[in-house]
């Protein structure tokens, strides 16, 4: 199972991925904002309401692709047979928290391939999501946040393999849910706040400070849970 450490980095991880998830979805999140009627849009805990039912959906999204990754990294392992599973899981698990604060620093553009992955998925998907447009209701909200959550997205991929890593089912859909938690602070602030905090996300200093952060929490949790299971 997930350890607090791990949850805790996948949090931060979302978190401190700001600069990703404002220049892929800071325009979804913003352009649902202004498709809502007026009396939405100018009532702030309504619009409140419909920005926060968006990203829940989107969370329930990642967490289920979690549990689906938790449990084919259990099921691959168990058939491998290694005797190190835990230490190969965990270094393969690290080596993705880099890529993704390479990613984000811009300094290994082509990781952004791997979004291509995800493409088959969104073709079937986007069109039930247009027919969703203007969301007026809670439920279409949601049902628009379940399908957003799916959109090719490289660093969410990351993260889903880092998932794979968990050692289950429950655990890698709790590194998803972690992560998801982080990025809501985020995409809810960029429904009343798009056009300054896009600004801010377009700024290469920012990406490549949070880039780095991402790269020294990534090492940190290689000892730290080390050190841990040394105890037991």
């Amino acid at each position: 199972m997930n350890d607090p450490v791990t949850l805790t980095s996948a949090f931060l991880l979302g978190f401190f991925s700001t600069m990703h998830c404002i220049g892929m979805c800071g325009g979804i999140i913003g352009a649902l904002s202004l498709s809502l009627p007026p009396e939405i849009r100018n009532n702030k805990p309504k619009l409140f309401t419909f920005v926060f039912t968006y990203n829940i959906g989107r969370i329930v999204s990642y967490s289920t692709a979690g549990l689906i990754a938790g449990w084919v990294g259990t099921s691959v392992l168990q058939s491998a047979g290694f005797d190190q599973g835990h230490a190969i899981l965990r270094g393969i698990g690290v080596t993705m928290m880099i890529a993704i604060g390479l990613y984000l620093t811009g300094w290994l553009p082509q990781l952004a391939r791997v979004e291509k992955i995800g493409i088959p998925i969104w073709k079937q998907l986007e069109p039930i999501g247009r027919k969703l447009v203007p969301v007026t209701t809670i439920p279409k909200a949601l049902a628009y946040g379940l399908i957003w959550g799916w959109l090719p997205c490289g660093l969410v991929y990351f993260v889903l393999i880092w998932a794979l890593t968990a050692g289950d089912a429950v655990s890698g859909a709790l590194t998803m849910l972690a992560f998801g938690l982080g990025t809501l602070p985020t995409l809810i602030t960029a429904g009343f706040m798009t056009s300054w905090i896009t600004r801010f996300a377009h700024s290469t200093r920012a990406r490549q400070i949070v880039g780095l952060f991402i790269i020294a929490m990534a090492i940190g949790s290689l000892f730290i849970p080390m050190e841990h299971h040394n105890h037991h």
